[in-house]
């Protein structure tokens, strides 16, 4: 019998809140059973297990980051997407820590392809058309701005950069002037 009020998106929600608080890898159907006061089995008639929830928060999660990134980008180009594009990112990695590691959940290929994942490259390579790189070198750079992003909110959402100065922030701004001047001076072969 299908619980009251329980619904797929309704637990789905629940479950990236509560990889907000607890993380990620914590997240389970037991411990969405118990956030509910619910007994697991009631919760299998809208989940098939703690991976298919877990595929799920992901799947949220992506949408949720393409959506900001799309809003933000609208009507901006060069510099001023890039910093706002990367804002995003690391505001939503800052908000909500739970669901930016969700977001990079290993993925089945037809899920992936059929998730707001292809929108991110879209989106990055709508920034990077201002630029004005050809491929591959495009392709280096969706792949680049990519790795300096997660690489960086990784570092300071585990606390690599509180113990020094100067602030984080600065380094941030810092780092967007400077993919901004490598994506104008973008090195040929």
């Amino acid at each position: 019998m299908v619980r009251a009020g329980l619904t797929t998106e309704r637990l789905v929600r629940a479950g990236a809140e509560l990889a907000d608080e607890v993380g990620f890898e914590q997240v389970t159907v037991s411990a969405l059973a118990r956030r509910f006061d619910v007994k697991v089995a009631s919760l299998y008639s809208h989940l098939k297990n703690s991976q298919d929830l877990k595929t799920r928060i992901a799947l949220l999660a992506l949408a949720e980051l393409a959506d900001l990134a799309a809003e933000a980008l609208a009507g901006r180009s060069g510099k001023d997407a890039l910093g706002a594009f990367a804002d995003v990112y690391r505001d939503y990695a800052l908000a909500h820590p739970g669901r930016y590691t969700a977001a990079r959940y290993p993925l089945d290929p037809e899920t992936a392809a059929a998730s707001a994942g292809p929108r991110h490259a879209q989106l990055t390579r709508a920034i990077l058309r201002g630029y004005d790189l050809p491929e591959p070198d495009q392709t280096h750079a969706v792949r680049l701005l990519g790795s300096v992003f997660h690489g960086y909110v990784s570092l300071e959402t585990a606390g690599g950069f509180a113990h020094s100065a100067p602030d984080s922030q600065e380094s941030w701004t810092r780092i967007v002037d400077a993919l901004d001047s490598l994506l104008r001076n973008w090195p040929t072969r």
